[in-house]
């Protein structure tokens, strides 16, 4: 996309007054989304966005811009504004880029943008027919959403540079189904996602049972009692239920927060922090997951990091920046929505390790208690580790069996009583994937865990004590 001597010209600009790094980050970026709404083609949006940013470091200040004027006039005005910010001499001049390859963790042989519309729409048609097959069902929506990226990386701290090439190619299903009854009215929603071409999609994602999940959910909503509140055991289930995890325990890991002693976690290392049968990872190398990637967003390989070892906190998520102020080496985790934004440390495939217990001996040995098979939205402070998560899809537990549903459901704790609460770990390790929104813009991200039990964590709900 660019070439090497712009690209040359453009990070010695940057350079000119004293920084010790700088980075060039460049991307074309092509999107597309079909939504069919209640039978019938809603619509068809396409977008395309071309662009640069461009960082500049020196110990430990950062200073970043970005502009969509690749030219030469466009790229050297933003390295000579930016490189403003500091005053001094020259400390190296870069001479040449060495090429960085990073493993194909990603393969894309199809991107979803690329296949035909009309095939693309008999794949959200079957999903509108299976949600619209209950008459309770009065809206139904199915969204395929694609996107391709193209991504180059010129980077430099000494005379040789290296250049890291990257193609990225996100595909989501979206499946909402609306219920209406006597007057009540519920939504449920399904939305699995990939980092791969159709044919790959078509593999993973079975379209008319998420849709199908979608509409029973909904359905079983329209008779569902107010949850009650209090404190009790709480079962999680697995796969999105890793959300918890995600954002009470997560973010408070990733270096953003850790290396300014912002998080409730930044001292952890070596020390327990949860449970001795939890041990959790961030990994970026899972094939076609929708958090991987082949690269990070400063031309790193992406790892398999691990974050809590049973129990104890044996590691942070590290980007280039903030490993100066950690003294820590970069663990290909950093990451952006755009070039629009500088990178940061981000999750990515964030997960709780399968633990040695049955889903179903953990059901069992509950007496009384609350199952959450799925969650809606939340929110969490990450220098407290304090958070709130709506249930979406609840269930109480009685006499070791998932009984009647229930709405309105909301979990209160921290992240540290969580992981210190968790007294049984299935086996049973599922995935699930959606954004991420902090300081460099919203990213895809996996989350996911075996079925957990939480011995004891506040619920928060209109119906009541339980009983």
């Amino acid at each position: 996309m660019l070439a090497k001597k712009l690209a040359l010209l453009t990070l010695n600009e940057a350079l000119a007054t004293g920084g010790d790094y700088a980075e060039l980050y460049v991307e074309d970026t092509a999107r597309e989304a079909i939504k069919v709404e209640t039978g019938h083609v809603e619509s068809i949006s396409k977008a395309r966005t071309r662009g640069a940013g461009l960082r500049i470091l020196k110990g430990l200040r950062s200073v970043y811009g970005y502009t969509a004027d690749l030219s030469k006039r466009g790229l050297l005005s933003l390295a000579r504004k930016l490189a403003l910010a500091y005053e001094g001499e020259r400390l190296f001049e870069v001479k040449s880029f060495t090429r960085k390859k990073a493993p194909s963790v990603c393969p894309i042989k199809d991107p979803v943008i690329d296949i035909p519309a009309e095939t693309r729409i008999q794949f959200l048609r079957a999903m509108d027919e299976e949600m619209r097959k209950d008459a309770r069902i009065v809206r139904a929506r199915s969204e395929i959403y694609g996107e391709k990226k193209a991504i180059e990386i010129f980077a430099a701290e000494g005379e040789e540079g290296f250049l890291m090439k990257n193609e990225e190619s996100h595909a989501r299903v979206t499946a909402v189904a609306t219920a209406s009854e006597d007057g009540k009215i519920e939504t449920a929603s399904n939305s699995p996602g990939i980092h791969g071409g159709w044919s790959y999609l078509l593999k993973k994602i079975d379209g008319v049972a998420i849709a199908r999940n979608a509409r029973d959910v909904a359905i079983a909503l329209l008779s569902a009692k107010e949850c009650p509140s209090g404190r009790f055991p709480v079962i999680i289930a697995n796969g999105w239920g890793g959300v918890i995890f995600h954002e009470a325990c997560g973010h408070s890991l990733e270096a953003t927060a850790t290396a300014k002693g912002l998080s409730v976690f930044s001292n952890s290392i070596g020390k327990v922090i949860a449970s001795p049968l939890v041990t959790a990872y961030d990994d970026g190398t899972i094939r076609n997951a929708w958090g991987s990637n082949n690269a990070d967003s400063e031309g790193n390989e992406t790892r398999k990091n691990q974050l809590i070892k049973d129990g104890v906190c044996t590691g942070f998520l590290v980007d280039k920046f903030n490993g100066r102020r950690l003294h820590m080496e970069p663990n290909g985790c950093s990451r952006r929505e755009s070039y629009c934004y500088e990178p940061t440390s981000r999750m990515s495939n964030t997960y709780i390790a399968p633990g040695k217990d049955r889903p179903e001996d953990i059901i069992k040995d509950t007496e009384l208690g609350l199952y959450v098979a799925n969650f809606g939205g939340g929110s969490v402070d990450t220098t407290t580790g304090e958070f709130n998560f709506a249930a979406s899809e609840a269930y109480i537990v009685r006499h070791g069996k998932i009984a009647e549903m229930v709405k309105g459901c909301i979990l209160i704790g921290s992240g540290k009583e969580v992981l210190m609460n968790i007294d049984r770990v299935g086996n049973d390790l599922d995935l699930g994937c959606g954004y991420c929104g902090s300081v460099s813009g919203s990213v895809p991200v996996t989350v996911g865990q075996p079925t957990i039990r939480v011995k004891e964590i506040t619920v928060g709900g209109r119906g009541g004590r339980l009983e």
